[in-house]
């Protein structure tokens, strides 16, 4: 750790810390041959270095970045109204609601656009499971893919009963200024693990992000100190997590719709737990052969690629235009722009030529039958089919009345998918971040159309000037599909300026979006 020249008051905090860490596993690798092979070494570590910083980074962060601030408004804004828009769909509101019917729970949750009152678990669930049902908010890429708007689930439901009884007791309610501040620390602990920790290539489910990051942000907002932080964080690893299996051929369903509010309840469940006094795992990433990097991360380390901050929320990618998985967003933008050439000339179609970045071939390239909603709207051949066949994307497309167009599996029939390789490697590069994706039509009698290609969808950093409009008409859309338009505008209004919304209390902007009159 340091030359002989060297004396122990010239080394740094590192060089030390080294020096005795070395010290330290030559001992136990002396003491270890001095045991019996039939028992275990039973010395408890200090916390992973990874589930420190992440606790660290929640208990002390302080958000200052103004970008982070309005652009977690947008997000908070569209997560809602695509949340409402999930209820006009009854495989979603049949998830909703107490688990025994008529449970009355004190300090309840509301769930905006209904009338319920839940406790904080089921009440992060049902807001959890509401705003992913449509996938059609928030998205973020990198080796792994996800929605941090799903930890709002958590960051709401915990917010509101910690609100009410705060109150209750005569103190102050938490401001939505605080949502939002929560929801960039969210973001930014879900996207920066994303970064170069892909879960899904060991078959795991990326929800296994919400479940960290909701656990962290709700075990702050219950009042946990750093220790308590850390202590939630380890159960959050520590669980056994979801499969991706029900997001994939031939298994995909709907529990892909519901699997974040079961993900963002659970990180509730655990942060309670460990406000009752419940002891943490400090080694559960790094154990040898019981942890979660041998068990479920092929023996890799995994790492944090940068200092959290705000960067994950001000870079955050929106679906502004399509309720399509976002490897097919730009994909579904070219098919429209070719429906008004091809619409006319389907029976000529020789080809469809999709290219397209490596990621959408991995997740969402099929063929054959699709079964459900949640198969087509994972399915990149479809969703292209029906924005040529319609000139748009609906989230009504992906039920079973549309599907049953024969016009859909004869264009998919005809769709040919290749890779660009550039377009893979600046899905991955920091300052592009693309999602390319082109297409091209050949005819029968030999002539093609232009081809088309998007590289950054409307919801991408690089437009945003031109999708915050969108986005906002988007919002008031989804408004008036719950709310009579006088309160619908209401709502708009207060949710649109920046200052007035920050202000107002959690108590407040939940009754403001519930059904319920008292």
């Amino acid at each position: 750790a340091w030359s002989k020249e060297q004396t122990i008051e010239s080394l740094d905090q590192a060089q030390i810390t080294l020096a005795l860490s070395t010290l330290n596993g030559l001992i136990l690798k002396i003491d270890h041959k001095n045991m019996s092979s039939n028992v275990d070494l039973n010395v408890r570590p200090d916390y992973d270095k990874l589930i420190s910083d992440i606790a660290e980074y929640v208990f002390n962060y302080e958000v200052e970045s103004e970008l982070a601030l309005e652009t977690a408004k947008n997000c908070l804004i569209d997560t809602i109204g695509c949340g409402l828009l999930a209820l006009q769909f009854p495989a979603c509101t049949k998830m909703l609601g107490p688990v025994v019917e008529g449970t009355s729970v004190p300090f309840g949750v509301r769930v905006p656009g209904t009338n319920y009152k839940l406790d904080p678990v089921k009440g992060a669930f049902d807001i959890g499971c509401s705003i992913r049902w449509l996938d059609f908010n928030d998205t973020w890429l990198a080796a792994e893919w996800g929605h941090p708007s799903d930890n709002l689930g958590a960051i709401l439901s915990v917010s509101d009963y910690v609100s009410q009884k705060r109150v209750e007791e005569g103190g102050e309610p938490l401001l939505v200024r605080d949502v939002l501040h929560c929801m960039i620390i969210a973001h930014e602990i879900q996207g920066i693990l994303a970064l170069k920790n892909s879960f899904n290539r060991v078959g795991l489910d990326h929800v296994v992000l919400v479940k960290v990051a909701s656990t962290a942000i709700a075990t702050k907002l219950l009042g946990g100190n750093l220790n308590q932080i850390k202590d939630a964080i380890s159960h959050a690893w520590v669980d056994g997590q979801s499969l991706r299996t029900y997001r994939h051929a031939p298994n995909a369903g709907s529990r892909k719709s519901w699997a974040a509010g079961d993900a963002t309840s659970r990180a509730v469940r655990l942060a309670m737990i460990v406000m009752q006094g419940e002891m943490g795992y400090p080694g559960v990433l790094s154990a040898p052969t019981w942890g979660f990097e041998d068990i479920s991360f092929n023996k890799k380390q995994l790492t944090l690629h940068q200092k959290l901050d705000s960067y994950v929320m001000e870079n955050v990618l929106f679906k502004i235009s399509f309720p399509a998985e976002f490897h097919a967003q730009t994909a579904v933008e070219a098919a429209v722009k070719l429906h008004p050439e091809i619409i006319d000339r389907l029976e000529e179609i020789e080809t469809v030529n999709i290219t397209t970045h490596e990621s959408a071939i991995r997740i969402i390239s099929k063929v054959g039958d699709l079964n459900n909603p949640a198969d087509r709207d994972h399915c990149l051949q479809y969703m292209v089919a029906i924005g040529l066949l319609k000139g748009d994307l609906v989230a009504e497309d992906y039920e079973d009345d549309v599907a049953a167009d024969s016009r859909i599996d004869e264009l998919r029939s005809k769709m040919v998918i290749s890779e660009d390789k550039r377009y893979s490697a600046e899905y991955h590069e920091a300052d592009k971040r693309s999602i390319a994706n082109k297409i091209q039509i050949h005819f029968t009698d030999g002539s093609a159309t232009e081809a088309i290609e998007v590289e950054y969808p409307i919801g991408h950093k690089r437009r945003r000037e031109e999708g915050i409009p969108v986005l906002e008409k988007k919002f008031r859309k989804n408004l008036e599909l719950t709310y009579k338009k006088e309160k619908a505008d209401d709502i708009f209004n207060i949710c649109i300026n920046q200052n007035e919304l920050e202000n107002m209390s959690v108590i407040d902007f939940q009754q403001m979006l519930s059904l319920s009159q008292n």
